[in-house]
């Protein structure tokens, strides 16, 4: 901003004038033009690592140095096409692993795009909703509390406004903003109290702004670039994993030194065949497709779960879905459709029923009586005039749209049914003050000047209306309207509007209460706390916002997962235990305790009654920091806890929610920006779907490592059977690289891609501190399956020596010529050919391998062989990289391999069914085991 523009200074009028707009803001076709300009309100993208640095990651890596060390020790044993073999590895591992990294981040990019920031403005004189990159100078912004401000702007109107500036002026409380003009020419921007900046938020109150500047020329632009990029802390997932390849390395570099040691010490080898053999055990135990198998997992689980409306904001939440143990939802939007409809009204010993459903205006009031009628069109105008909202009918849509809090837009329905003319009651009595609603008055109220020219209101100066929390409004007033007439208010009509309340709220609805003041100017010079004393009350407004359908079916689910939910809501507590018992959240009568009760329990007391139960539990009437204290209190408990908001004192739970999950649709930007997790379609099934996906993909890195560790301990036998047998090694250290990093990738991505399990949401949560690697997955891998697939290559190797002619004793004579190539022609080629027919029966076994790893607790026979069809694609690659291998003669020479007689490729075909029937029976067995364990 120019520094002899002081926009601070000027009038309304003058800022109008000199930003070139008006009160009702500038037309779609000028702010096309402004937009042609100056460009979209946005900035620049932060800096990020460069790629070439971020590539260079993925060579540097724990396990990259240790291939790298493994290639250099090749090298200088004098075994370069082994060293090149390696370092080749590490190429191919550093690629694909960046690939799918930087997919990963492109799919997410493109997920946040989907939900822009938005902003409320005045265009062609109608108030829209648009892309907050669409705003331009000239703008007129309307400004609501939980609002993300997404430009400059200059205030115009304001009514008890507080920003949140902190992300400019480091200040934690909100301050107070104003729209008159500030004489002082000589001060900061940042320093003008009418004045609002990108970045900041709406604390509190309400708003009218005119956009100065946008993008790159805001306050927050202008200090952007001092802003450094912050790491993102790793997440379980990712200090597992690191854990994982440390163990292994570990595991690898042991292995390799003891061969190293027997091959010299009991084989006899010479020091560059001991050396080349520790290699080659190095590279048997590290497990190259690892890294990239568990990148494309979590990406495959990313995009799975924004096609079920969920986009994850960060990739630890993935992981930590699979932990939840406790799921704190808000009831309204989110286990229920958000779409408000009033359909009773309550005044004194009279129920009305209200017809129609949703935000179309159509249907009516069904009064009886016309001194009713006079009453309840005056209470139905106080509510509707002490709102916000506005109804919309798009010109290309059948259905009226909502903009504001669906409660007042039910309001301004129900007004509209009544026969009441809204826009000509606004221009008759407008609005002169508000005190916006807030968590701890629970209360919204209006003066109003001019007559509203209704029967019952006397022919004053200025009219108050409030609506709000029943008992709270009811708290605050002194008379009551009763047939035409303003009575004072006895105890017994004080309890039989309490008694109206608790009827209504028992059937589920939510309740208002509308009161009124009249009087003359002594009521404008009252402030805000004196203003909402002495009220008439009116009546009640009963409303209902029915369940969503699917909700009651995705909380009998979280009960079945052993996952705890927990209602958290705003709204009287007989109205929330109505909707608690209609979805099944409650077996029988839920246990309310109200905010008032929770502000009088005590840490203890608290952690107490939620360990207690387990179900059923409903906090009503709870303010944010309340909510807050409750998501603490389940921490402390050990659990993990996921939490919904919406709202912008919602950020604090969210923040301190193991899993932050925000609306998408009513959601303000700041508690999405506080969030992990939004949903796109605010629906409480949408969360159990993410958890479900967040099991399989732990679940699908747990079944690729079985698959991948596995092959492993196979290509280690044969190393063994060289030191203890005394035979030539049944593979050679190429050969095992053409499994991990050619034949067994595909098949292991394929099981990084399974959908979840049946049954899967049938489990309880696995404990945070599980490890992924643990001693019952090491045991299968390695001391079954993997022993498995190793005895039968051996088998395959004997094999062919002994259809040729040679039994034990005659290979172990043969074994110092193979080993030193002082071998003739002939018995060389039966090398070569048992080689490949080690190498051909791990990978035949590992086809079998990979359905047997589907699933460690079900049988492939009822997963299905074909239910996923990248693993049939995966195995037909297989076979055509382990074919080229075999008969290629260009590929026969890089590999050692030699071609396989038809007797020995039909030997092939049992192994498969090996590994899996055995397999299959182990999981009888274990399944039996624990059936018996849980009967006992």
């Amino acid at each position: 901003m120019n520094s002899n523009f002081h926009i601070w200074t000027l009038t309304p009028t003058d800022v109008y004038k000199t930003l070139t707009t008006t009160p009702q803001g500038i037309s779609e076709a000028e702010a096309n033009l402004r937009l042609k300009q100056f460009g979209y309100n946005e900035l620049p993208e932060p800096q990020t690592r460069p790629l070439i640095l971020r590539f260079t990651d993925q060579l540097t890596h724990f396990m990259a140095l240790l291939l790298w060390v493994a290639g250099i020790l090749a090298f200088i044993s004098q075994t370069p096409e082994l060293g090149w073999a390696i370092w080749a590895v590490i190429w191919i591992n550093a690629i694909f692993s960046f690939w799918q990294e930087y997919q990963a981040e492109k799919a997410l990019s493109a997920l946040k795009k989907i939900l822009p920031s938005q902003a409320k403005v005045y265009r062609d004189g109608k108030l829209s909703v648009i892309a907050a990159r669409e705003l331009v100078s000239g703008d007129v912004m309307q400004l609501e509390e939980g609002d993300k401000i997404s430009a400059d702007a200059r205030l115009i109107e304001s009514q008890s406004l507080y920003v949140d500036a902190s992300v400019l002026t480091g200040e934690s409380l909100p301050v107070p903003r104003i729209s008159e003009p500030v004489t002082a020419a000589n001060i900061h921007a940042s320093e003008a109290s009418n004045l609002v900046f990108a970045g900041s938020t709406v604390a509190a109150g309400r708003g009218l702004a005119v956009v100065y500047a946008t993008g790159t020329h805001t306050e927050f632009g202008q200090v952007a670039h001092l802003t450094a990029n912050v790491k993102r802390e790793a997440s379980t997932l990712e200090v597992q994993i690191s854990r994982v390849v440390h163990i292994i390395t570990i595991i690898a570099l042991s292995m390799g030194v003891v061969i190293f040691l027997l091959t010299k010490l009991l084989v006899g080898m010479q020091l560059k065949e001991s050396f080349i053999f520790a290699i080659g055990i190095i590279v048997a135990f590290v497990p190259e497709g690892l890294l990239p198998t568990v990148s494309l997992a979590l990406a495959i689980g990313v995009r799975r779960m924004a096609t079920k409306n969920a986009l994850v904001r960060r990739l630890s939440a993935v992981e930590t879905l699979s932990a939840t143990t406790v799921i704190c939802t808000d009831k309204t939007g989110t286990l229920t459709k958000n779409e408000m409809t009033v359909r009773q009204l309550w005044i004194p010993n009279t129920n009305i029923n209200v017809t129609g459903v949703g935000y179309e205006p159509k249907g009516e009031v069904e009064i009886t009586s016309g001194e009713n009628q006079s009453q309840v069109r005056l209470m139905l105008t106080g509510a509707a005039l002490c709102s916000n909202a506005r109804l919309n009918h798009p010109p290309n849509s059948n259905q009226w749209q909502a903009v504001g809090d669906p409660t007042e837009a039910a309001l301004l329905v129900a007004a509209i049914k009544a026969g009441l003319k809204l826009e000509e009651l606004q221009q008759r009595s407008p609005r002169v003050r508000e005190i916006p609603f807030d968590s701890h008055r629970r209360m919204m109220t209006v003066l109003l000047s001019g007559n509203l020219g209704l029967d019952n209101v006397e022919n004053c100066e200025y009219v108050i209306f409030t609506k709000g929390a029943p008992l709270d409004v009811l708290q605050h007033s002194r008379y009551l309207w009763h047939s035409g007439e303003k009575l004072e208010l006895t105890e017994t009509q004080r309890e039989e509007v309490v008694a109206a309340n608790d009827q209504l709220a028992s059937q589920g609805y939510r309740v208002l209460g509308v009161a009124t003041r009249q009087g003359g100017g002594e009521l404008n010079q009252l402030d805000n706390n004196l203003l909402e004393q002495d009220l008439t009350f009116l009546g009640l407004v009963a409303m209902i916002d029915p369940p969503r359908p699917e909700v009651a079916d995705a909380i009998a689910l979280c009960h079945r997962a052993g996952i705890q939910v927990t209602m958290i809501t705003g709204d009287y507590g007989l109205t929330a235990a109505a909707i608690a018992q209609r979805i099944g959240l409650a077996n029988g009568k839920p246990r309310i305790i109200t905010g008032e009760q929770l502000g009088h329990l005590s840490d203890t007391q608290l952690r107490q009654i939620i360990h207690k139960h387990k179900t059923g539990l409903v906090f009503a009437r709870v303010i944010p920091e309340q909510k807050l204290r409750l998501v603490e209190a389940y921490k402390t408990l050990g659990h993990v806890v996921a939490v919904t908001g919406d709202g912008v004192n919602d950020a604090p739970a969210l923040r301190a929610a193991n899993i932050g999950i925000a609306m998408g649709i009513s959601g303000t930007d700041v508690a999405r920006e506080a969030a992990d997790i939004v949903l796109i379609d605010d629906n409480f099934a949408t969360i159990v779907s993410a958890i479900e996906q967040g099991r399989a993909v732990y679940q699908n890195i747990r079944k690729f490592m079985t698959y991948i560790l596995a092959s492993n301990m196979a290509e280690f036998l044969p190393f063994l059977a060289m030191v203890f047998l005394k035979i030539p090694p049944a593979l050679v250290i190429l050969q095992i690289l053409a499994i991990d990093l050619g034949t067994d990738m595909l098949p292991a991505l394929a099981l990084g891609a399974e959908k979840p399990e049946t049954g899967s949401m049938e489990l309880p949560p696995r404990k945070k501190s599980q490890a992924l690697l643990d001693l019952p997955l090491l045991l299968r891998a390695y001391c079954f399956l993997g022993l498995l697939e190793g005895l039968a290559g051996m088998a395959g190797f004997f094999f062919v020596w002994w259809t040729n002619g040679y039994n034990l004793p005659q290979l172990q004579a043969l074994s110092p010529s193979i080993l030193s190539h002082s071998a003739n022609a002939a018995t060389m080629a039966i090398y070569h050919q048992a080689t490949t027919m080690t190498l051909a029966v791990i990978v035949a076994c590992q086809d079998g391998n990979v359905f047997a790893c589907r699933s460690e607790r079900f049988s492939i026979l009822r997963l299905g062989f074909f239910t996923n069809r990248l693993i049939w694609a995966g195995i037909a690659v297989e076979w055509i990289l382990i074919l080229s291998i075999i008969y290629s003669p260009t590929l026969q020479n890089v590999f050692s391999t030699a071609p396989l007689k038809p007797s020995y490729l039909l030997m092939l075909l049992f192994c498969p069914p090996l590994i899996l029937i055995a397999d299959e029976l182990r999981k009888i067995i274990i399944n039996r085991v624990n059936h018996q364990a849980e009967i006992s």
